[in-house]
C-alpha cells in the first residue's frame, strides 16, 4: 500500500512535466500549419528558407532564393514561419 502512495504521485508528476508541455508544443505547431497560406515565409526542418506560392493537402510548394528554385516539401517539415517583422532584424 506504501508503495503504491509514493508511485501516484509520481505519476501525476511524470504527466504534469512531460506530457501536458509536449501536448501544447503539438497544438501550438499544428494551429501554426492551419494558418499557413501563399506567400508566407518559411523555414523547414532541413534548414531551407523560402516563401509559400502555393499549398496543397499534406504539402507545399517553395520559392527559394536566390534563383527562385520551386520545391516541393511536406507540411510536417515546416519548423517556423518568419514575419515580416523578424525579416527587418
Amino acid at each position: 500500500m506504501g508503495l503504491l502512495i509514493m508511485f501516484v504521485p509520481m505519476i501525476v508528476m511524470i504527466y504534469l512535466f512531460l506530457v501536458m508541455p509536449q501536448q501544447r508544443r503539438q497544438k501550438k505547431w499544428q494551429a501554426m500549419l492551419d494558418q499557413l497560406k501563399t506567400g508566407d515565409r518559411i523555414t523547414t526542418s532541413g534548414g531551407l528558407r523560402g516563401t509559400i506560392i502555393a499549398l496543397k493537402d499534406d504539402s507545399l510548394h517553395l520559392r527559394v532564393a536566390p534563383d527562385n528554385l520551386r520545391v516541393e516539401v511536406t507540411k510536417a517539415s515546416v519548423t517556423q514561419v518568419t514575419t515580416q517583422e523578424e525579416e527587418k532584424k
